[in-house]
């Protein structure tokens, strides 16, 4: 228990001593060790590839994954350490939902085998988007995600701590620069017409004292000097690691462009046999069209068509008994001229 105490008074007051150096640091009351422009650029390097990491992986989390509440769900999974359940692919669902109305429509209309044939095409375009996923998700994402979670973390800790070792090391310049001001203020004569009681210690008794405390904050310092120079040693061998990080990335890189170029190409494969299968199927446009100009071909020679002989004529329709017809209106209309109505739908 007493060491427990011990330990955890020593550890306030270490914090102590690094917020008053911070605090005068920040006042320029106090001097700060300055890191030399190498490292500093290393540290400007590492911030740079961690925040342009970080924004690269969201952004490819929602190109991959636009719906939201999916990425959560995904997410409170890989935290859980579970497995998240397979996903069916937008494509697939549709191409499914295609391929259950045409056995509604009929599989033999126009409409039904054309559904198939559409809805085959949409599975195949959503299973090649489920392997893209998985892919590139381990392929890419996972390297990114690696180096934020992992890599960067221990970066972080390490820094934090050279900032530590760098605030105790001034704190021991500080506390050696006044014990050898008191050593030489000490060393002068005593003002023996000052009436304070503390001025009446002999000079050679205090110098005596305040040189112990010279040479204890002189070792203090050495050892922190000598921490410092070790962490920060580590450090910059951890900053320098960050070329190999863009390395490995750039290979990650190449590897998701492969394949989401093989994923587009798959797609056009799948879209251009659809269209051939669609060329073969019986098509209801063409024959309603081919309907159309032969109609209009035999009314031109004057020869009446089945279309005709079925239409109701104007003259077939009997005026009702009031001797006025009525008509309601579809659409509005504008009076091209005088002769004409302009007429509201409805009316």
């Amino acid at each position: 228990m007493d060491f427990n105490v011990k330990k955890l008074a020593s550890g306030a007051g270490l914090f102590f001593t690094r917020a008053v150096q911070f605090t005068e640091e920040k006042l320029g009351q106090a001097e700060k060790t300055e890191l030399d422009a190498h490292f500093e650029n290393l540290m400007s390097r590492a911030d740079c590839t961690k925040n342009w990491t970080e924004k690269i992986y969201r952004q490819t989390e929602v190109l991959l994954q636009p719906n939201p509440s999916a990425r959560i769900e995904e997410f409170l999974y890989e935290k859980l350490d579970r497995k998240a359940p397979s996903r069916i692919t937008n494509g697939e669902l549709l191409g499914q939902y295609m391929q259950d109305a045409a056995k509604e429509f009929g599989p033999g209309t126009p409409y039904g085998s054309t559904l198939i044939q559409v809805g085959e095409c949409e599975r195949r375009l959503g299973a090649a988007e489920r392997e893209f996923l998985q892919t590139s998700a381990i392929s890419f994402l996972t390297p990114l995600r690696n180096f934020l979670e992992g890599d960067w973390k221990t970066i972080s800790k390490e820094r934090r701590l050279l900032e530590n070792l760098r605030l105790d090391l001034d704190a021991c310049k500080t506390r050696l620069k006044k014990a050898r001001l008191a050593e030489a203020k000490a060393a002068m004569a005593p003002d023996f017409q000052e009436t304070r009681p503390r001025n009446y210690v002999l000079s050679a008794s205090a110098s005596a004292l305040w040189s112990e405390e010279v040479e204890k904050a002189e070792h203090e310092l050495r050892v922190a000097q000598t921490e410092f120079d070790r962490q920060a040693e580590v450090t910059r061998l951890l900053l320098e690691g960050i070329s190999s990080t863009h390395v490995n990335h750039l290979r990650c890189l190449h590897e998701f462009v492969e394949a989401q170029a093989a994923y587009y190409k798959q797609c056009h494969f799948h879209m251009q046999e659809l269209q051939k299968e669609l060329g073969r199927l019986p098509n209801a446009f063409a024959l309603n069209s081919t309907h159309s100009m032969a109609a209009a071909g035999s009314a031109a020679e004057g020869i009446s068509s089945p279309v005709e002989t079925d239409t109701l004529k104007i003259e077939e329709v009997q005026a009702p008994a009031t001797g006025t017809r009525k008509a309601k209106v579809l659409y509005d209309y504008d009076a091209a001229d005088s002769s004409e109505l302009s007429l509201l739908a409805d009316e």
